[in-house]
């Protein structure tokens, strides 16, 4: 099912669909500032293993997920002062910041240790639809086989219609990997240089 939602004004009732979905352990396609993500609910442990069937992923890879606001991120991750001022002055946007899980995060998406990627789009589709769902939504990047990530939503329509149960099309997105940023215990480390402008932690 593709479902274009305007990117500026998103259609309530349309936004709520989605989100029926996603309450029913359902999986969609959704626009993020950087890429189009497939997500599910966070705490469904059968849209999660549905997403990584889908896209062939390795179970030992973590998967990251996206919060509505900061408050939000606190409750799933352990969050020092410094860290804090860091995503308060970069987010919403372009960032993936890996942060210590906390104990509601679903061991699941955190194979190897207890580190999570958090990330608040600066998309008003995406940020619509973590608000309205009251949870947040995982978040992994659509490529098609060959790896290379996807922008438009009609050619994500014929290579995954069959496989997810929503996607919404919020127009051709410019993809580009988010920049991933750790701001655990040892300090800020850059990960990945990506979408965002990472030249102040170089």
């Amino acid at each position: 099912m593709l479902v274009a939602i305007n990117s500026q004004n998103p259609q309530m009732r349309l936004i709520r669909r989605a989100v029926d979905i996603l309450k029913s352990g359902g999986i969609i396609i959704y626009p993020t500032d950087t890429v189009y993500g497939m997500g599910c609910d966070l705490f469904n442990k059968r849209g999660i293993e549905r997403i990584y069937d889908v896209q062939r992923r390795n179970r030992k890879q973590p998967l990251s997920f996206i919060c509505s606001d900061l408050k939000d991120i606190s409750r799933y991750t352990r969050v020092s002062d410094e860290a804090y001022k860091i995503m308060r002055r970069l987010l919403p946007g372009p960032y993936t910041f890996i942060l210590e899980a906390s104990r509601i995060v679903p061991k699941i998406i955190l194979p190897k240790r207890q580190t999570t990627g958090i990330r608040i789009p600066d998309n008003r589709i995406c940020q619509t639809l973590v608000a309205e769902m009251g949870s947040p939504i995982i978040s992994t990047s659509v490529k098609d086989e060959n790896g290379e990530l996807l922008s438009d939503p009609l050619v994500i329509a014929e290579l995954f219609s069959n496989r997810v149960d929503m996607i919404i099309d919020g127009g051709i997105i410019a993809a580009a990997p988010s920049s991933v940023i750790s701001l655990l215990s040892e300090g800020v480390e850059v990960i990945r240089a990506g979408k965002g402008d990472v030249s102040a932690f170089i």
